[in-house]
């Protein structure tokens, strides 16, 4: 919808260049040409949102920032005959109108927008490759700018086009290393980390749930998955800032910690986030832990330890109940 979009307004913007200055028989064009693109330039950027939003309800921010776009299209339908924003002359030139400020003010609130909305969801992706939306926005502010100071460039459209197909890059890594229940990046994501050079990375922290295959037989998978994700929300908040949070398998959950000393409050605040959960929900399960540092650059060794580390952490939580 968005490149549907970029492409329509980028055909109009053509279209005003080539009958602006034509006999009159061409202003209604030229008139109608200018108010679609003045009136639909920030759409762009709610639908962008809507896009990474990835909601197939519309959420009342987005709701909120459509209604502000039908009304400025009506004002600017109405305000046409007074040349307000624009105004096209009875000999077929087009000129900016006293109020173009008007256009500027909702072309850059809907950048801001797009921005603010952006980095939200950028937290949900544990800020992975976020260094790369900053350089995307301040590339389009500043070919804004200049199409502001210099109109004859006409460079608007073109910069926002690549703008746009670098941002649904960006989207696009962002969904294909997410995973989709759980909200925390997915098992490829991990391989891809652990597989970098010099992992930075101090500690390894895994979490495996307790007796899952009772809950799914005895709840039903859609429960089961309500566990997961849960259980999920309760590693991100504990965790996330301090390290990135995977789901590697199932029932089986990782964590990248970068430093070793957050790891007692991290696995103390999960553990209390965990609580509160099983109290409401009480058939959400237990959870079990390990832990292994980074001694040494070979992950699967790592891993292992941790595993065993976990193991044993489940092993004597039994023993533990089962003396009880």
């Amino acid at each position: 919808m968005a490149f549907v979009l970029i492409a329509g307004i980028s055909i109009l913007e053509v279209i005003t260049l080539v009958v602006d200055g034509l006999p009159p028989a061409y202003r209604w064009l030229n008139v109608a040409s200018n108010y679609m693109g003045f009136g639909l330039s920030p759409a762009v950027c709610i639908c962008l949102v809507y896009v990474l939003d990835r909601k197939t309800v519309f959420r009342r921010k987005i709701r909120t920032a459509i209604l502000f776009e039908i009304g400025y299209l009506i004002f600017l339908f109405v305000t046409i005959p007074y040349g307000i924003v624009f105004s096209v002359s009875a000999d077929n030139i087009y000129s900016r109108g006293t109020h173009f400020y008007i256009y500027i003010i909702m072309y850059f609130g809907a950048i801001l927008y797009l921005s603010v909305s952006t980095i939200i969801n950028a937290r949900e992706f544990q800020n992975r490759s976020k260094l790369l939306i900053y350089p995307l926005f301040l590339f389009v502010m500043a070919e804004t700018i200049i199409q502001v100071v210099l109109p004859k460039l006409h460079v608007t459209w073109l910069c926002i086009t690549l703008l746009s197909v670098l941002y649904f890059i960006y989207c696009n890594e962002m969904w294909n290393q997410m995973d989709a229940l759980t909200g925390l990046l997915n098992q490829n994501s991990y391989l891809r980390k652990t597989g970098e050079m010099g992992c930075k990375a101090s500690v390894l922290v895994v979490f495996d749930v307790d007796d899952f295959k009772q809950i799914n037989d005895s709840y039903g998978h859609v429960q089961g998955d309500l566990c997961l994700a849960e259980i999920a929300e309760c590693i991100k908040k504990a965790y996330a800032n301090f390290g990135y949070c995977y789901r590697i398998g199932g029932d089986e959950f990782c964590v990248l910690l970068k430093n070793a000393d957050k790891e007692d409050w991290c696995k103390q605040e999960f553990l209390h986030r965990l609580e509160e959960k099983r109290r409401k929900i009480t058939f959400l399960p237990t959870v079990s832990y390990g832990s292994a540092s980074f001694s040494s650059g070979d992950i699967v060794a790592v891993k292992d330890k941790a595993d065993r580390d976990m193991y044993q952490y489940k092993y004597e939580r039994k023993n533990r109940n089962g003396m009880v």
